[in-house]
């Protein structure tokens, strides 16, 4: 007998931008899926039409176009198992709720709003401490456990309002074994009789979602830790459904870098980093907020830091090919405990990727930023100036912004360094080494030979002329090795240079 194929589900529901923690969720659900050999698919659960947002499904789509984690089956991507999103499967839920009324399993309920409102203040006034619809209160209730047959009848062929709640059996434990956590016992006397069908004709999230992972053949159910309280509901209903239950993951929370609690846009926008993978504006309300890829992260390393924020290889190893991800992934691996994002390790992680990326690419990266500026430089150039910045940026947009002085000579010199270096008698040293270099090779070999030889034949020490000569050339007062530079700027740009900054610096300083 052949094992069942692994087939999992990232179930978003279109009701704003996706968070970063959706996006992990996703991503988990993936790299299990590709190690397994199985199906990842991609439902968008709209059945609270109150809550949908415009925009936000093609949004969810494209971030995970962008973070590579591509979908066997789903919205955009097709499959035998479709439609993929509950709204256009809205005219199947209500035969299996009415199977679980027919059996007993079930209800009709037709409380008015006023009606559970007088309820909930009803048991407050009796001091208990979360009042609910449940096995005990139901039997005070409007519903079809408390009327007769022919009134229920009469109600709805009136045309009264109703909802479908499930009937929760008095005093069961319910248990659920989960991957990360265990086995999670809970007795149904904590729990209420939920809603599986709405008064507007849809399921609840409840319903439609145990349907739907049955119907497409789901093995494994790797949700966030908000949904736990959920599980033993949904258990309860693959048994009433006589249907076979997947296996269960619940994923630990993100939590904000400082303190506790879980993280959130109001997090992001108050420390200053994005919580969405892209840029997202609200069709409302017109608020903005930013993106990881706007904000320049490679989306390699924004899923390379998104593992582990709640997994760990086991190895010291923290930098991972999507690839090798898939080979290492295990949910045996992912903690219990919510993980603390850390905004400076994602940096981290970027700043290690632009590193490995070629010149030649990260040349054509800034291609476009440095034509905006205006200027017209070689790809050769470009890829010179990326292999000397690549090291001191976290982000492409740095290479250009730390080093504008690449591209135009410098307006200004560095306070801090004139001040301690330039002294009386520089200009006149400066001179004559500019003289020196017009007669070297600008190969950055021959430019530093021809440095030292200049420093011992007139006695001077490193630090007195070479923060002076970096600062004529690019006005800064720390970069790059200051020949590589000059080989890179060209012999004609380097002398036009120092004439230019001598000749300034000499009259602040005369």
């Amino acid at each position: 007998m052949t094992a069942e194929k692994v087939r999992v589900r990232f179930a978003p529901s279109p009701t704003g931008p996706l968070h970063m923690g959706g996006v992990r969720t996703a991503l988990y659900n993936y790299l299990f899926a590709k190690q397994k050999g199985g199906d990842f698919i991609l439902r968008i659960e709209d059945t609270d039409q109150n809550r949908f947002v415009s925009g936000a499904e093609d949004y969810i789509v494209e971030a995970l176009k962008w973070c590579g984690i591509t979908p066997n089956e789903g919205v955009e991507f097709g499959g035998e198992f479709g439609p993929y999103r509950q709204s256009e499967r809205k005219a199947m839920y209500r035969q299996y709720a009415d199977k679980l009324v027919e059996e007993g399993k079930a209800y009709y309920a037709f409380d008015t709003p006023e009606e559970l409102d007088a309820m909930r203040e009803r048991l407050k006034a009796a001091k208990v401490a979360s009042p609910q619809y449940n096995a005990i209160t139901r039997e005070t209730m409007r519903n079809s456990l408390t009327l007769s047959s022919d009134e229920v009848n009469k109600l709805i062929e009136d045309g009264t309002p109703y909802v479908i709640r499930f009937k929760m059996p008095r005093k069961e434990n319910v248990r659920v074994n989960d991957i990360i956590r265990g086995w999670v016992v809970v007795n149904t006397s904590q729990l209420d009789d939920k809603v599986l069908f709405k008064s507007d004709g849809m399921p609840t999230y409840h319903l439609a979602n145990i349907v739907d992972d049955h119907s497409m053949k789901i093995t494994h159910v790797i949700r966030g830790e908000e949904w736990l309280p959920s599980a033993p509901l949904h258990v309860l209903l693959y048994e009433a459904f006589g249907w076979d239950c997947p296996a269960f993951a619940h994923l630990p929370l993100l939590l904000r870098p400082d303190g506790n609690g879980k993280l959130s846009k109001r997090d992001g926008d108050r420390l200053g980093f994005p919580v969405f993978p892209l840029s997202w504006e609200d069709p409302t309300t017109g608020e903005k907020s930013s993106g990881y890829r706007e904000r320049g992260y490679f989306s390699e390393a924004f899923v390379n830091m998104l593992a582990f924020l709640g997994w760990n290889p086991g190895t010291p190893q923290e930098i991972f090919s999507m690839d090798e991800l898939i080979e290492s992934f295990s949910l045996e691996r992912v903690g219990k405990a919510g993980a603390k994002f850390d905004p400076d390790k994602a940096k981290w992680y970027n700043q290690q990727y632009l590193r490995s990326t070629s010149d030649a690419e990260l040349a054509q990266a800034i291609k476009p930023r440095v034509a905006e500026m205006g200027y017209e430089k070689s790809d050769e150039f470009l890829a010179g100036v990326c292999r000397m910045m690549k090291e001191r940026a976290s982000f492409i947009q740095e290479i250009v912004d730390g080093g504008t002085y690449f591209f135009t000579r410098p307006e200004s010199y560095d306070e801090k360094t004139v001040r301690k270096k330039w002294k009386e008698g520089t200009s006149a040293h400066m001179e004559a080494l500019m003289g020196k270099f017009e007669g070297t090779d600008f190969s950055p070999e021959a430019l530093e030979t021809t440095f030292k030889s200049f420093l011992e034949e007139n006695e001077l020490g490193m630090g007195a002329v070479l923060p002076n000569l970096r600062v004529l050339l690019t006005g800064q007062g720390m970069g790059p090795g200051v020949f590589d530079i000059m080989n890179l700027l060209g012999k004609g740009e380097c002398i036009a240079r120092m004439k230019e900054g001598i000749s300034k610096l000499s009259s602040q300083h005369a």
